[in-house]
């Protein structure tokens, strides 16, 4: 845009209230929404606002959201909404398709892993049964439910059908809490994938689909994780009825996983990157902003009808892959406390792009790193178990801090109904790993009584590396988009590392 700013990016923003600003674009265009307080909007940085702007003005976006967790991202800021009728954008959408959140509820007292014992005894169990770290499988852990070829395809086809979820011996009922328990293509028919698939097994997946398969049950590497977590509810008689129906329990045990659609994902993504990218450069066609990071489609055109339906596999399998996270952990529970009962609280996904009504207008509402926040009676929660209270939305922040549970509110329509997706980072993995102290992350840790797989906790991971959880959520709640259910506590922490020596 030209116009001058500080290195934080601050003077690009408009304050309009205590938590929300606009970022102007020009006369004849809606502003980018901001949502953050003062102690937010001066962490964007530059960078960050410019990509928004990038966003804004690229060739059919209607809106963009800047959530207080936004950071530099993948051509559109990692915690934005951006929303375009008629074209679909892969780079809002990420190389990570449908990167979600998952929590299951136990019925454990907390008083169960007070000691580390128990706890450490829960970790090897849930690690014998789910891998961490790049490329790994269910081939590398004793314990595993393998996925062959042929199931494999019925998950990127079916998504957390009943057939798919039978064979894998995940509940049935699973699929009732999940924010889109299947998808489909554009036709909305399981034939239209099951073509894409076999086109795709001829030419990008070669002979890496069934290693791809083998990869379901897993959380690979980054920043994503397993958690072991005590619930505490923040208002208990307020909130009785709301954690009734997400199947909440206080002052018991919870865990809660990140990860998303793994190597399978991150193909379909990068070759969709690649193909568009081409088809560009073939046509003469410039680059929003100059930035091939910003490729798109036009809704009805072959290239959006083959990344429709890419997506809509990458997320099938990302649903199917924390499905059976979770089924795998309720076992090593069950293991090591016999009796131990769990259910699925919810599912939800900070990747994607989803079809729905903004402003009385169908459009792609492309969520990059961004969570879904409908509130009570949207219409969207109807015939669903939270059509009275609003669905769950899982927010994690970092092992120290803790994690939260939020509900939306009707304010949320002003995002797009949209919240952040975490704390977004506050300094990227390179500068972490520049800045930061291994023995302050560990000893911080060890204080807290935290405990992990890793010999030494990922720097690049550590909570300094990240932005003030709490400031991030007192920034939605300031902003009326969502408040508070449950704060979560963890216990231990399961991440890609080298692994700890007990």
């Amino acid at each position: 845009m030209g116009r001058e700013q500080d290195a934080s990016g601050q003077e690009w923003i408009v304050p309009t209230g205590e938590a929300t600003g606009i970022i102007p674009v020009g006369e004849d265009l809606e502003p980018i929404q901001v949502i953050g307080n003062d102690p937010i909007r001066q962490s964007f940085g530059a960078q960050c606002l410019q990509q928004a702007v990038n966003s804004r003005l690229a060739p059919g976006v209607t809106k963009v959201v800047l959530n207080p967790d936004a950071h530099l991202g993948y051509g559109a800021p990692v915690g934005c909404v951006m929303v375009a009728p008629d074209h679909i954008y892969p780079g809002p959408v990420g190389v990570d398709i449908k990167c979600s959140m998952s929590l299951l509820q136990t019925d454990l007292p907390e008083s169960e892993l007070i000691d580390r014992k128990p706890r450490k005894e829960l970790m090897r169990a849930i690690l014998q049964r789910i891998p961490t770290g790049p490329g790994k499988g269910q081939r590398s852990v004793p314990k595993s439910r393998l996925v062959d070829e042929r199931l494999g395809r019925e998950v990127v086809v079916q998504g957390a059908s009943r057939n798919v979820l039978r064979r894998l011996g995940i509940p049935g009922d699973w699929a009732d809490r999940c924010e889109d328990a299947r998808h489909y293509g554009p036709s909305h028919s399981e034939d239209q994938l099951a073509h894409r698939l076999e086109y795709g097994l001829r030419d990008a997946f070669r002979d890496k689909f069934p290693e791809k398969c083998s990869q379901l049950g897993s959380y690979g590497g980054g920043n994503h994780f397993g958690e072991c977590e005590i619930v505490r509810l923040a208002d208990p008689h307020r909130d009785q009825q709301i954690a009734e129906v997400f199947g909440l329990r206080d002052g018991c045990v919870a865990f809660l996983s990140h990860c998303g659609s793994r190597g399978l994902g991150h193909g379909l993504a990068m070759n969709q990157f690649h193909l568009l990218q081409d088809r560009f450069r073939k046509l003469g066609r410039s680059f929003p902003a100059g930035d091939r990071q910003l490729v798109y489609a036009e809704i009805g055109t072959p290239e959006a009808e083959a990344y429709l339906c890419d997506m809509a596999m990458g997320a099938n399998y990302a649903t199917v892959n924390h499905l059976l996270i979770n089924s795998l952990v309720l076992d090593a529970f069950q293991q090591v406390f016999p009796g131990v009962r769990g259910e699925l609280v919810y599912f939800i996904s900070h990747n994607i792009a989803r079809r729905e009504e903004v402003d009385g207008q169908l459009a792609w509402v492309h969520r990059k790193g961004a969570t879904r926040a409908f509130p009570a009676g949207h219409p969207d929660l109807a015939r669903t178990p939270f059509a009275q209270t609003g669905h769950p939305i899982l927010l994690p922040g970092n092992p120290r801090d803790g994690s939260a549970i939020m509900v939306g509110l009707p304010g949320a329509a002003q995002s797009c109904y949209s919240i952040n997706h975490g704390a977004g980072r506050a300094m990227s993995r390179t500068m972490a790993k520049k800045t930061l102290r291994q023995e302050v992350i560990d000893q911080s840790m060890e204080r807290s009584d935290i405990l992990s797989n890793c010999r030494f906790y990922p720097i690049d991971e550590a909570p300094e590396a990240y932005k003030s959880f709490p400031e991030v959520l007192r920034s939605v709640e300031q902003a009326g988009l969502a408040r508070t259910v449950a704060k979560l506590e963890a216990r231990f922490v399961l991440k890609d590392g080298a692994p700890a020596d007990d």
